[in-house]
């Protein structure tokens, strides 16, 4: 295949050089161009209809945003938001995904900028590519539903890396408030899912909250993964959280592998659900889940941003149904609820 044509734009020159450096060592990524401003932008764009853009968000005349809102309105085209300011689960973050960004990159801190600056840059632009055209639009802020029938049933478990910001944004703001117990893995650095949460408790019926050492699973909760600690449902008679500090496993910590094999014991009283990212994190706890008769689903691969998680977990027989981000959601639910009725 070609490679990826990237045009990059960045008021700073020093930035843009840096991006094109990292990007050109892959050879599945060509920068065709660079622009200072939006409206340079907005010239390139016309010139040489790039594949993906990589794009800042402060810059002079036009911030990022609002070039952002222009781009998707009149030429839909994959972006990435490349910023000190885009960190997962930050504001900025989840409006540029609102607005129809497929992905942010947090820049790295001037004492970083020698030590292999954007490792995984030309990875997420390769997938970015790869996003369908048809789903690049702007989204409008989501609202917080209206309570749903009442959901009874087991526990719920998500577990997602790269695009699964936007897709639990999606997935938990149609949750009803009484949501089965629900606990979350997304790969994200530490000292962010504090501020992720409580961002998602904005757009969301139920309460979303970072998970702590022994906090018990209610109805209606949502427990993201602390960035420093493997999330686990331990207990007996009472489910709660439990902590697990011990070394990554499938390259991470949290893992999705450790939550999801956690979650085994219940068997059909557990449902796992694993997301768009990159690798192979979940493949094995969501064998293990399925193996003991929990139900397991996976986002397909035309949703899924990056289809390294979900794909590996199907390839290994760990996902009962693929479907698409839009109908997971309402999928996990029922087979919650119809789980629940057989207790």
């Amino acid at each position: 295949m070609p490679p990826v044509r990237v045009l990059v734009v960045d008021d700073s020159r020093a930035m843009r050089a840096l991006i094109r450096s990292c990007l050109e060592r892959d050879p599945g990524v060509r920068v065709v161009g660079e622009a200072g401003d939006p409206y340079e932008a907005r010239e390139a764009v016309r010139a040489m209809a790039p594949d993906v853009i990589l794009l800042d968000v402060n810059m002079p005349k036009m911030d990022g945003l609002a070039f952002l809102e222009r781009v998707m309105r009149l030429r839909p085209t994959p972006v990435i938001m490349v910023s000190s300011e885009v960190a997962e689960g930050s504001a900025l973050s989840l409006a540029a995904r609102q607005i129809g960004a497929v992905d942010c990159v947090r820049k790295p801190m001037i004492a970083d900028a020698h030590d292999r600056p954007f490792p995984d840059l030309a990875a997420r632009v390769r997938a970015a590519a790869l996003v369908p055209a048809g789903s690049l639009v702007a989204r409008p802020p989501v609202s917080a539903p209206r309570p749903a029938q009442r959901t009874s049933g087991p526990v719920l478990a998500i577990g997602a890396s790269t695009g699964g910001v936007d897709a639990l944004l999606r997935i938990l703001s149609a949750f009803p408030e009484n949501c089965p117990p629900t606990v979350v893995t997304q790969h994200m650095p530490e000292g962010f899912i504090g501020g992720f949460a409580r961002r998602l408790n904005g757009h969301c019926a139920a309460e979303i909250r970072e998970a702590t050492a022994g906090a018990p699973l209610l109805p209606g909760r949502v427990y993201l993964a602390p960035g420093h600690a493997h999330l686990e449902v331990t207990g007996r008679v009472h489910l709660v959280c439990r902590l697990n500090e011990g070394p990554a496993v499938s390259g991470h910590r949290p893992s999705c592998d450790v939550m999801f094999a956690s979650l085994a014991r219940l068997g059909p009283a557990a449902v796992g659900v694993i997301l768009t990212g990159m690798g192979r994190d979940g493949a094995a706890g969501l064998l293990k889940l399925r193996a003991a008769g929990g139900h397991t689903l996976g986002q397909d691969a035309a949703t899924s941003l990056v289809y390294g998680m979900p794909g590996a977990a199907f390839d290994v027989g760990a996902v009962a149904r693929q479907l698409p981000l839009a109908e997971i959601g309402g999928a996990a639910l029922a087979l919650c609820a119809a789980a629940g009725t057989k207790d």
